[in-house]
C-alpha cells in the first residue's frame, strides 16, 4: 500500500512539473522588436481616417484605456454594543471591488511618409542623418529602424503634439525629408 501511495505521489509531482521555455519565447515581451508596428502604432498605405487618400500612408497611434481598481470595505452590519458600552459583536464588513476607466483609450491617425511603411534603409538612414543634425540621436548610421532611432522620433515629435515612435508626415517635412505639393494636397500621388 506505501509502495503504491509513494508512486501515486511521485506521479503527481511529475505532472506538476512544467518545461522551462527558451529565451525566445519571450523576447517581444521584454525587448520588442523594432518595426512600425511596435507600441501599438501601425503604418498603413491607403487605409486610415474617414475620407483618407488611398495614395497616402497613415500612421494609427493607439493608447489603450487606462483602468484602476478600488477595493474597498463596506460595512454590511454595524456593530452591536451592549448596556455599558462594551462590544458584542463587531462590525461586519464585504470586501468590495470595482474597475474605473480613468483615461478612455484613444487612436489617433496621422499621415507618415509611406518610406515608414516599408521602412526603407535609405530613407532611415538620411532620418537618422536629420535626427542627428538636431541632436536627438547619437548613434550610428546604420539605415535601421531601431530602438535609438524610434526614441530620437518620439523625442523630436513630442514637443509638437505627437507623442509617437513613427515618423508623420509634418515631421518629416520640418526635417527636410519631405516635400509639400499642392497637387498631392488636392489628392495626388505622394512625392516620398
Amino acid at each position: 500500500m506505501r509502495k503504491l501511495i509513494l508512486l501515486a505521489a511521485v506521479g503527481g509531482l511529475s505532472a506538476c512539473q512544467t518545461s522551462i521555455p527558451d529565451d525566445t519565447a519571450f523576447t517581444s515581451v521584454i525587448e520588442p522588436v523594432i518595426h512600425t508596428g511596435v507600441s501599438g502604432v501601425e503604418v498603413m498605405r491607403g487605409f486610415g481616417p474617414p475620407n483618407a487618400n488611398p495614395s497616402s500612408c497613415y500612421g494609427r497611434e493607439i493608447e489603450p484605456a487606462v483602468i484602476e481598481t478600488i477595493t474597498e470595505q463596506i460595512m454590511v452590519e454595524p456593530e452591536q454594543l451592549d448596556r455599558d458600552g462594551n462590544v458584542r459583536r463587531p462590525a461586519v464588513f464585504v470586501t468590495a471591488t470595482e474597475q474605473r476607466i480613468v483615461e478612455d483609450r484613444t487612436e489617433t491617425w496621422f499621415e507618415t511618409p509611406c518610406a515608414m511603411q516599408s521602412e526603407d534603409p535609405d530613407y532611415i538612414a538620411t532620418l537618422q542623418r536629420a535626427l542627428a543634425a538636431r541632436d536627438h540621436y547619437a548613434g550610428p548610421i546604420t539605415g535601421v529602424l531601431d530602438r535609438d532611432t524610434v526614441d530620437a522620433v518620439r523625442a523630436y515629435q513630442a514637443p509638437q503634439g505627437l507623442d509617437s515612435g513613427v515618423l508623420s508626415l509634418a515631421a518629416a517635412r520640418q526635417l527636410g525629408l519631405s516635400v509639400w505639393d499642392p497637387e498631392l494636397a488636392a489628392g495626388g500621388a505622394p512625392l516620398d
